[in-house]
């Protein structure tokens, strides 16, 4: 029994065959817990998650969400609500910059992304990608061509980080802490 799946077998049957997508098709895990298994630069991702913990997901059909990854990308804060329309399996961390897309497997992930970012340049807006994304989920299953489950459509990007902007000054601090040993009981 390989590492990786001597921390999966007590895992459900849904999160475990999941992981076993993922370690298949690229091999042991950098981390192992006994409940998650993580790589690092896997192909295009930053990172993989495969989590024992998983999630019912109805859009576009009935799955779970048990398999996370993670690109460098900064999202501008005014495309965040049309991401929370398109597909609540996308998470946008503004401050790390990065956004993930957590799903079955890492094809769903790739179309996820590839609509996040059809979204963000303005290609498609929500309703056009959740569209999209249902016809290609179907297509898949037809056996038929799905473009963006193949691979990244874009390059995520490097120093996508975004620590926003400072609003009290060293001056401020100082003074609230002032205030605040003034107001100590003696």
């Amino acid at each position: 029994m390989t590492h990786a799946a001597e921390h999966i077998r007590n895992w459900p049957e849904e999160s475990r065959e999941a992981a076993q997508l993922v370690i298949d098709a690229h091999g042991e895990p950098d981390e192992a817990t006994d409940s998650e298994l993580t790589w690092f630069e896997a192909g295009p991702w930053k990172r993989m998650v495969a989590s024992r913990a998983f999630f019912r997901h109805d859009f576009p059909a009935p799955h779970i969400d048990a398999v996370e990854s993670v690109i460098d990308y900064r999202v501008p804060p005014e495309k965040f609500t049309e991401l929370a329309k398109f597909d609540g399996s996308v998470i946008v961390e503004r401050t790390a910059g990065e956004v993930s897309a957590r799903c079955h497997d890492e094809q769903a992930n790739f179309l996820a992304l590839n609509l996040m970012h059809d979204i963000v340049t303005g290609a498609k807006n929500a309703d056009e990608a959740r569209a999209y994304y249902a016809k290609e989920f179907a297509d898949y299953r037809r056996k038929q061509p799905t473009p963006y489950m193949e691979k990244l459509r874009f390059a995520p990007g490097h120093g996508t980080g975004d620590p926003d902007r400072r609003l009290l000054s060293d001056e401020d601090l100082a003074q609230a802490k002032k205030e605040g040993q003034q107001r100590e009981p003696s």
